[in-house]
C-alpha cells in the first residue's frame, strides 16, 4: 500500500465514527491476512539492524504501541506490515467494558486523538490464548509485549494483585510484560507513579518474576509506562526507582492530560488522553530526561507523536532504543514504518 492508496483508504473511513473505523480496520486486517491476501498488497518492509533490549533481539526498531489490537487478534497481520514488536493491550485480569461510548475523538487539523477507553478488553485469558494462537509473527522472530492494567473497581490498595495475576497470566506467551500505570483514563490510575508507591509494586513484580523464571526455565522482562505529565523532580526520583529496583525497560511516554497544544480545535474539550503530533515534542523530553538520569541501564522505548521518520529520529537520538507508533500509524498508515525503517538503513 502505498502513500497515497492509504490516504484515500484513510479518508474513506475518517468519515466514520472513529471507534467504529478502527474496529472495521482491525477487523479488514485480520481476515486479509487469513485469506493471505494480505501479503499480496503490502509491500515487503526494508531490512533493518536487529536490536537488542532487555535481553530480546528486535528484528527492528519499529513497534506498534499499545492502545491499538488490545486483544492480541491482528498479531499476524501487523507484522506482515513491518513491525518489529507489537505491545497488546491494555489487558486486565478480569473482562470489562470500558468507558461509554463515544470514547474516541480524532482531531484532524493538529493529527491527534483523544481518548477514553478504559482499557475495554475481555481479560488476561482471552489475550494470551489470543497470542498463544497466532502463528507468523512469533516465528519469523517476531516480539510481542503484553501491556496490563487494574481493573476500573479494583481499589489502588489492591493494584498490585491486579498486576501479578496479569503478569501470571500473561507470562508463558508474552516476550515481555508493560506495567500501566500511567493511562488518565481509569480513575485514580496516576496516583502509582508517585516513587514509593512505584518502589513497591516494582518490589513485587520483580519478587514474582523471579519465581515464575525459577518455575519455567524462561525470564520475561518487565517494563513500565510512563505519563508525559511529569515534573523534572518526579523523573528525577522514578528514575531512581527503576534503577534500584532493577527495572528492565522503560516506556515513555503515554498520553497526555494536556490541551496546550490543542485548545480552541473541535473536541479540545473532551476528557481522556491525548496523542499525536501535539505530544511530539514533549515526549522526546520526557525521554531526554529519563536517559539523562538511567544512560544504558535502563532501556527506553519512545513512543508519543512520532507522525514521520525525523520523530521517530528524535527519539532515538534522545536516547530511546526502540520506538512505537500508535496515532502516527493511523494518520499514515503502514507507509509510516517503511518510512522509518528506510531512514534506518
Amino acid at each position: 500500500m502505498t502513500s497515497h492508496q492509504y490516504k484515500l483508504a484513510r479518508n474513506l473511513l475518517f468519515r466514520l465514527d472513529a471507534e467504529l473505523a478502527h474496529d472495521i480496520s482491525l477487523g479488514s486486517l485480520r481476515w486479509l491476512e487469513k485469506l493471505r491476501l494480505l501479503g499480496l498488497i503490502t509491500p515487503k518492509a526494508p531490512a533493518s539492524e536487529p536490536v537488542k533490549c532487555m535481553g530480546l533481539t528486535f528484528p527492528n526498531c519499529v513497534g506498534l504501541a499499545a492502545g491499538l489490537d488490545k486483544e492480541g487478534r491482528c498479531i499476524d497481520a501487523l507484522g506482515r506490515l513491518g513491525f518489529g514488536h507489537v505491545e497488546i493491550g491494555t489487558i486486565t485480569p478480569r473482562p470489562q467494558p470500558g468507558n461509554p461510548q463515544p470514547r474516541l475523538f480524532r482531531i484532524i487539523p493538529e493529527e491527534a486523538i483523544i481518548n477514553r477507553m478504559g482499557f475495554n478488553n475481555s481479560g488476561i485469558e482471552t489475550g494470551a490464548a489470543n497470542v498463544a494462537a497466532s502463528s507468523t509473527f512469533r516465528k519469523n522472530g517476531g516480539i510481542v509485549g503484553f501491556n496490563i492494567g487494574k481493573n476500573k473497581d479494583t481499589p489502588n490498595e489492591q493494584a498490585t494483585e491486579d498486576y501479578l495475576a496479569c503478569l501470571r497470566g500473561a507470562w508463558d506467551v508474552a516476550d515481555y510484560i508493560t506495567v500501566n500505570l500511567s493511562s488518565p483514563n481509569t480513575p485514580g490510575l496516576r496516583e502509582l507513579q508517585a516513587a514509593d508507591e512505584t518502589a513497591r509494586l516494582i518490589e513485587a513484580l520483580k519478587s514474582e518474576q523471579e519465581l515464575l523464571t525459577g518455575e519455567t526455565g524462561r525470564r520475561v522482562p518487565i517494563a513500565i509506562k510512563v505519563a508525559p505529565d511529569l515534573e523534572d523532580q518526579h523523573i528525577a526520583d522514578l528514575a531512581k526507582v527503576f534503577l534500584d529496583g532493577g527495572l528492565d525497560c522503560l516506556i515513555a511516554t503515554n498520553t497526555t492530560i494536556s490541551r496546550t497544544q490543542v485548545e480552541g480545535c473541535d473536541f479540545a474539550t473532551q476528557a481522556g488522553g491525548l496523542s499525536g503530533a501535539p505530544l511530539t515534542s514533549r515526549s522526546t523530553e520526557v525521554i531526554q530526561a529519563f536517559y539523562s538520569h538511567l544512560g544504558e541501564q535502563v532501556p527506553i522505548i519512545g513512543v508519543g507523536g512520532i507522525m514521520c521518520a525525523e520523530d521517530a529520529k528524535a527519539k532515538l537520538d534522545a536516547g530511546a532504543k526502540l520506538i512505537q507508533l500508535y496515532t502516527g500509524f493511523i494518520y499514515h498508515g503502514p507507509p509510516l514504518v517503511r518510512e522509518i525503517l528506510k531512514m534506518r538503513n
